[in-house]
């Protein structure tokens, strides 16, 4: 079973299985995690060119219920509830007053007056604590993180892999919907999100079948070409696809507008936490924009790394890696609103040495149809 909280970082039910097989461990949002296996490039194109699986146990889940969840979580959230049909699923975010996240999130519909939200792992108990605190209509709200593990099948095999052990029929579970499933001989729910650009399911359940489960998979895609894959791939994947991630692209300082984010603020759908600051800033403007670069010259953007724009210092780099599958190097940045435009260029400050880069349009990667 899960580490429990408070008793250093905590550890996956699979904490064991990635040690035995020689994983390369680091503390990830309170957890020891696997940063890797065979290495992270062969990860990185495995996911791409075959499929992976990824041990994301570590996320949160909170379940929100009764006759005020839906319009609790209208009041709190950014994208519009109310759309939901039960086992859809959306992508969304805690919001602040000042427009910007307490966490991005995945909700789903489980039910009538029933919904289910996946969060980030370092976030769990600060967005609990949120959501409680502004819960003034009494809807039912439980951190139930420990009673799921969870498994992300990734990749153009997925669905082929993902078939061997299971009788659901996979093609009628779209994009961003899920449903109640039965896995490798376990009950859980299986959904169909992801965070790498690819085709892939997630797979929740109770935490005590997890080497079970693992295993099956792994048994399952071993003449597919499956590897396990750790955070390290999935950065860059996630990166590549051109996604967020909370800490980086997003913060309590940055609104979703700002983070090309306003796909998901429903600005129509009523009153909800930081809407009239979203809309203050849709009229006045924006303070920063988000922009894609790729390097025009060598050296590798880092994080944090300044940003300079006509000479002067003017942004920063909030991800920034080798993409594996594309060869090139990558990142995303903040840079003021008038100088993002794809094709115009950019200096990134590599210890002390600036750099030429190109912002370019995002996603760096897109999945062959």
């Amino acid at each position: 079973m899960p580490t429990p909280a408070g008793v250093g970082p905590k550890r996956t039910a699979l904490h064991a299985v990635h040690k035995a097989v020689g994983a390369r461990m680091t503390e990830f949002g309170g957890w020891d995690m696997p940063i890797e296996y065979a290495g992270i490039t062969q990860e990185h194109l495995a996911v791409r060119t075959s499929a992976g699986l990824f041990d994301v146990s570590h996320m949160g889940e909170i379940t929100v219920r009764g006759p005020e969840a839906l319009p609790f979580l209208q009041s709190i959230t950014s994208n519009d509830v109310s759309r939901l049909s039960i086992h859809q699923a959306q992508y969304s975010a805690l919001m602040y007053p000042e427009g910007s996240a307490v966490d991005d999130c995945v909700v789903h519909r489980m039910g009538e007056d029933d919904y289910f939200i996946c969060v980030n792992a370092a976030n769990t108990d600060k967005d609990f604590d949120w959501l409680t605190k502004h819960n003034s209509l009494g809807a039912e709200l439980k951190n139930v993180s420990s009673q799921y593990s969870q498994l992300a099948l990734q990749g153009p095999r997925a669905a082929a892999i993902l078939s061997k052990v299971t009788g659901v029929d996979l093609a009628a579970i779209r994009t961003y919907w899920f449903r109640p499933a039965d896995c490798c001989g376990v009950n859980g729910i299986l959904a169909r999100t992801g965070y790498t650009g690819e085709d892939g399911f997630e797979f929740y359940f109770s935490p005590e079948h997890s080497e079970h489960v693992w295993n099956a998979l792994l048994e399952a895609g071993k003449d597919g070409g499956l590897q396990p894959v750790g955070l390290g791939a999935r950065n860059t994947l996630r990166l590549e696809a051109g996604y967020a991630l909370y800490g980086h692209e997003l913060d309590e300082n940055t609104t979703l507008l700002e983070a090309n984010l306003g796909w998901i603020c429903k600005l129509d759908k009523g009153e909800f936490l930081g809407r009239a600051a979203l809309l203050k800033q849709r009229e006045e403007g924006l303070r920063k924009k988000l922009v894609g670069f790729e390097m025009a010259e060598p050296g590798i953007a880092r994080d944090g790394y300044p940003v300079w724009v006509d000479g002067e210092k003017a942004g920063y780099v909030t991800s920034g890696s080798p993409a594996p599958f594309l060869k090139k190097n990558i990142g995303l940045a903040y840079v003021p609103p008038a100088a993002a435009q794809p094709g115009h260029e950019i200096m990134i400050e590599i210890r002390q040495r600036k750099v030429r880069a190109r912002q370019v349009i995002l996603p760096f990667y897109r999945r062959p149809k």
